[in-house]
């Protein structure tokens, strides 16, 4: 396994987020109920596990990707958002825009429009304030496509939804009937 010292920073900032979004035990760390370890901690266990990182190497990752996968607070970290682990963020619900943006690709499009987006093994279903971060999104996968969300009429019906730190917004699942788009980006 390559250490995380020796990677570049982006390839060093996706370990990591798996690690604190999805399998904390690669690395034998429990994440709190909320998504948090303490920094000491995770560096220790990326050291054992053949992955050390310096403490001015995490200050990078934390501030150097626009994604910002990461948030600091006294001591400790955690991912922003895009958990398959059960953590609770503590995020207040807020009105959301009018519109907000999930990027994807033509293969996702019939699963989508019968069964709406879904988390699909996340936490929440992630949205884009703006069309051009939902193309980059989707076009991770391949061709994007752009979905748009009737995130007001959602909201007026009872919708719950969340900003997490980095930006993204989250909601529980969007059915059908509030997605419109779907052609190529």
């Amino acid at each position: 396994m390559p250490q995380l010292a020796s990677v570049p920073l982006p390839a060093a900032s996706r370990f990591l987020a798996y690690v604190l979004r999805h399998r904390p035990d690669t690395i034998d760390i429990t994440l709190d109920e909320s998504g948090w370890v303490e920094v000491d901690v995770l560096l220790e266990a990326l050291a054992r596990h053949g992955r050390p990182v310096s403490r001015q190497m995490l200050v990078e990752l934390i501030a150097g990707t626009d994604k910002r996968r990461f948030e600091p607070h006294a001591g400790r970290i955690r991912a922003a958002q895009g958990h398959s682990v059960g953590v609770d963020l503590r995020l207040e619900p807020v009105t959301p825009p009018w519109l907000l943006y999930h990027g994807t690709v033509a293969r996702h499009l019939p699963g989508i429009r019968a069964e709406g987006l879904r988390p699909r093994g996340r936490t929440h279903v992630p949205l884009s304030a703006d069309r051009r971060t939902a193309v980059t999104v989707g076009a991770r996968r391949g061709v994007p496509v752009v979905l748009t969300v009737d995130a007001a009429g959602m909201y007026r019906h009872g919708f719950v939804f969340y900003r997490a730190d980095n930006g993204v917004w989250l909601t529980d699942h969007v059915p059908p009937g509030w997605i419109t788009g779907g052609g190529s980006a």
